[in-house]
């Protein structure tokens, strides 16, 4: 890759790396609903005048049904609940378990239509990933009681159908409107709860940065960078940060909020990515990597313009999937 395509890359694996560790040092004074209410404020409020300006909101309105829809199962309910969850989780456990995402994307994947069969290496990969999970759970839940398993499962059944909502229903659609849009809508829908249960008081410093991370650096400028990667180093290369959040969620939690690191965490992370690389690997993608290798004689990808992102609708459901996990 370019070195321009290099540290984008190392930028947005940090960045969608670390929204564990902030939102477990957010919900220290915050309620989900307020903290929900103040990322997706300021997300909407820095992309929002983005999409206004290219007068493309106008096209967002005649499909405001799925919109509506991909709010609710990508946004509004999936953060929600991973608010929640990590008042009692801690971050690298959480990030972990959502680093599952690429195994349920496949999964549902499989059962929708114009599916792809499952071949050995995606069952392997199935496999895999859930011995992963199960090795998690089982030697280290992090304090998790039911509950909050129930939560965390339905955030990553959340963020597996987000992407799905919009291949199907949205995909004609500039993917950056529609995120700026749905952060729009989710902030409107958690304000009246939000704003009402606010603290009192100013939070301390740590949640107040902690917020501000969440919205501008997570939501609005990670989206930025991540359409300038894809035009970059093109969609498949993009998807592999998909990979390695969890380690940067996992480093986080433990070198900054002293989170233990245990054989679950260790067990867990190795066979959950493992199983997510097998079980979301496709003809198609190896085809396409080729391509990339062969692009320029070199390996890398001849760089496009910044200013022209290539469409992740236009990526492979698999990488589609894969890309937007990384969305958190």
């Amino acid at each position: 890759m370019t070195r321009r395509g290099w540290l984008l890359f190392v930028a947005l694996s940090v960045i969608w790396g670390i929204p564990y560790l902030l939102i477990r040092v957010a919900v220290r004074e915050l309620t989900p609903a307020s903290l929900v209410f103040l990322r997706t404020a300021l997300g909407a409020a820095l992309l929002l005048p983005v999409v206004l300006a290219r007068g493309n909101l106008a096209a967002l309105l005649p499909r405001w049904r799925p919109l509506v829809l991909f709010t609710v199962v990508e946004l509004a309910v999936p953060w929600v609940l991973l608010s929640d969850a990590e008042r009692r989780v801690n971050s690298s456990f959480a990030g972990l378990l959502v680093a599952a995402v690429p195994l349920v994307g496949a999964m549902l994947a499989r059962l929708g239509e114009g599916h792809e069969p499952l071949g050995g290496r995606r069952l392997a990969g199935l496999a895999v990933g859930l011995g992963g999970v199960v090795a998690l759970l089982g030697l280290d839940v992090g304090g998790a009681d039911a509950f909050t398993l129930v939560e965390m499962a339905l955030v990553v059944v959340g963020y597996a159908l987000g992407p799905r909502v919009i291949s199907r229903r949205l995909s004609d659609l500039p993917t950056l409107d529609v995120v700026a849009a749905s952060l729009g809508l989710c902030a409107l829908a958690y304000a009246p709860v939000g704003i009402a249960q606010l603290p009192s008081a100013m939070p301390a410093l740590p949640v107040v940065g902690a917020v501000v991370g969440l919205g501008v650096l997570c939501t609005a400028l990670a989206f930025i960078l991540f359409f300038q990667l894809i035009a970059e180093v093109g969609p498949v290369r993009a998807t592999v940060i998909t990979y390695l959040n969890p380690a940067v969620a996992v480093a986080a939690g433990v070198t900054l909020l002293g989170e233990p690191f245990t054989l679950g965490t260790a067990t867990g992370f190795a066979l959950i990515l493992a199983g997510s690389w097998l079980a979301t690997g496709s003809a198609r993608r190896r085809a396409q990597v080729g391509r990339d290798a062969g692009a320029d004689g070199a390996g890398a990808v001849l760089p496009r313009p910044a200013s022209v992102p290539v469409p992740v609708e236009s990526q492979h459901p698999d990488e589609a999937s894969n890309a937007r996990a990384t969305y958190r």
